[in-house]
């Protein structure tokens, strides 16, 4: 971890839907107004959705392929580039990516210094997405940063243990989580399962987790605005950002995170999150 890593200042942006738009410009220049809003609110790290530019609910594998940009010279990154330079923060964003391979990516990039420093390629495709993007195959990535050591997974990936175990193990203290949770029936009085699932992966394996969320509404699909800044210890430090049964609205969630926290994974005198697993027992598959 760097030297010098203090308690930070986290922030999980959500914002609304840009699919249907069809206007790049206008969608960047919301994700920088955004994205200015927290670090100027003192943000180090700022986690912005899944495909946050580009939008989710494409028609089809050609209109998915027609919002792509390769890494290396696309419009998103180099605006990402430019704010991580000029703000001093660390950015986690979503983006469609088209490999060098030819092939449609659903990615996220982590950015600092007007570098990027970390692209992952989402690994567990959540319903259509298998007939849009091809899966990632790497583990989650984990960068050593000036807001400590950040693991980035996308959405779905965080609802797999073993994926959020991985990143635990790579030394991440804090998860960041691009994500777009489609709003689903939640009973009277409860949260959504996702937001109850980030908390259980964050307790598991003591780590911090950032979700950004997507709000609004895209081509019929409603969004459910859960974003949320979980503790270490699985406990909410900030969100849900969405009130049960109120609509979605965009949101920026601050919070005071101490990668040390997430370094520490004793559990009381006598037990260890990491430790304490026995996987000769658990089986194969």
């Amino acid at each position: 971890m760097p030297v010098g890593v203090v308690p930070v200042t986290v922030a999980a942006v959500q914002v609304p839907a840009a699919m249907g738009e069809r206007d790049p410009g206008r969608a960047l220049a919301m994700l920088t107004a955004a994205v200015r809003d927290a670090a100027g609110r003192g943000a180090r790290l700022v986690v912005l959705p899944e495909l946050a530019a580009c939008g989710y609910t494409f028609r089809d594998a050609a209109e998915a392929r027609a919002a792509a940009e390769p890494l290396a010279s696309a419009p998103t990154v180099a605006r990402l580039r430019e704010l991580s330079r000029d703000l001093g923060c660390v950015l986690v964003a979503g983006l469609a990516e088209l490999g060098d391979d030819g092939e449609v990516y659903n990615t996220a990039v982590l950015v600092e210094g007007g570098q990027v420093r970390a692209g992952y390629r989402k690994v567990h495709l959540w319903g259509g997405e298998a007939e849009l993007f091809r899966p990632g195959t790497q583990p989650p990535a984990v960068v050593d940063t000036a807001a400590g050591r950040v693991g980035v997974m996308i959405c779905y990936d965080l609802e797999f243990p073993e994926w959020v175990r991985l990143a635990a193990e790579a030394g991440a203290e804090i998860v960041a989580v691009p994500a777009n949770w489609p709003a689903l029936p939640v009973p009277a009085g409860e949260r959504p399962l996702e937001v109850i699932k980030a908390q259980a992966a964050a307790g598991a394996y003591r780590v911090h987790v950032v979700v950004a969320d997507r709000c609004g509404r895209e081509r019929g699909v409603d969004w459910t605005g859960g974003s949320i800044v979980c503790g270490a210890d699985g406990y909410l430090r900030a969100g849900p950002a969405t009130e049960p049964e109120a609509p979605a609205a965009p949101a920026i969630l601050l919070a005071e995170l101490d990668p040390a926290a997430a370094r520490d994974k004793s559990l009381g005198p006598h037990n260890d999150a990491l430790r304490d697993r026995r996987p000769g027992l658990y089986g194969g598959g």
